[in-house]
């Protein structure tokens, strides 16, 4: 399998403070890699790092083409796109537009109708409700916008930062349900999510993240069995069910 995205002793720092400290990690082609740990534990910083919303040192290699210099804007030209947390959709704006901005990440890429629909064919919602203005859908109905504008973008590498928080169960199952859908069609993903038990459920393989550093990289299920890594990094003794 090849190596879609690779990151080498990559490091973050505010203020003089490391948020990442000597991060390694490479995601292979058509793989959920899941990064998780406690809050603060440096998982957005890392996905922000890649993506290049914030400056950062070492090497991010995409597709083995070097891109650390490059600025975020570029980087999504490339292929490299992110949903951020919190969604961050533009309330006045109709979803239509917003995933119509979505493209812009597409830069001289070639452009179709083919994006859209399969955006409103992986959430249906979404195309009942194309005029209404994003700020008034429900917090799931904004996830799936920020996912399905991502996607717009034509991702090679899709990171996700946090997309459960503050969603209902119900909806958290049928946006992971979509995820898992776009992974069977092909596509690489790097999932940042707080909640362990779902991540690794939904990963292939996966880091733990401590204080900025990688502390434990593996196939998913076989740390949701670990009892230590369960007890010690996701506050409850014995391992997480698969």
């Amino acid at each position: 399998m090849t190596v879609a995205l690779e990151v080498s002793q990559l490091e973050v720092h505010y203020a003089g403070i490391a948020a990442v400290r000597g991060a390694s990690l490479a995601l292979r082609s058509g793989e959920i890699f899941a990064l998780v740990g406690s809050n603060g534990a440096g998982k957005s910083s890392l996905v922000n790092a890649i993506s290049g919303v914030v400056p950062s040192k070492g090497r991010v290699l995409f597709e083995g083409r070097e891109v650390q210099a490059h600025a975020a804007h570029r980087r999504s030209r490339m292929g490299i796109i992110q949903v951020p947390e919190g969604r961050r959709v533009i309330a006045p704006l109709s979803v239509l537009e917003n995933l119509e901005l979505g493209r812009e990440a597409l830069g001289a890429r070639a452009r179709g109708a083919a994006d859209l629909e399969r955006v409103f064919d992986l959430f249906p919602i979404l195309a009942e409700r194309r005029h209404q203005a994003s700020g008034t859908l429900s917090g799931g109905q904004q996830q799936m916008l920020a996912i399905g504008r991502a996607l717009m973008g034509q991702p090679r590498v899709l990171l996700l930062d946090e997309p459960s928080l503050g969603l209902a169960p119900v909806v958290v199952a049928d946006v992971f349900r979509a995820l898992r859908r776009l992974n069977e069609e092909g596509m690489t993903m790097l999932l940042v999510e707080q909640n362990a038990r779902l991540a690794l459920r939904s990963a292939h393989r996966a880091a733990v993240v401590d204080h900025g550093t990688l502390v434990r990289e593996g196939p998913a299920n076989e740390l949701a069995q670990d009892a230590a890594i369960a007890e010690h990094y996701f506050g409850k003794a014995g391992a997480m069910p698969a």
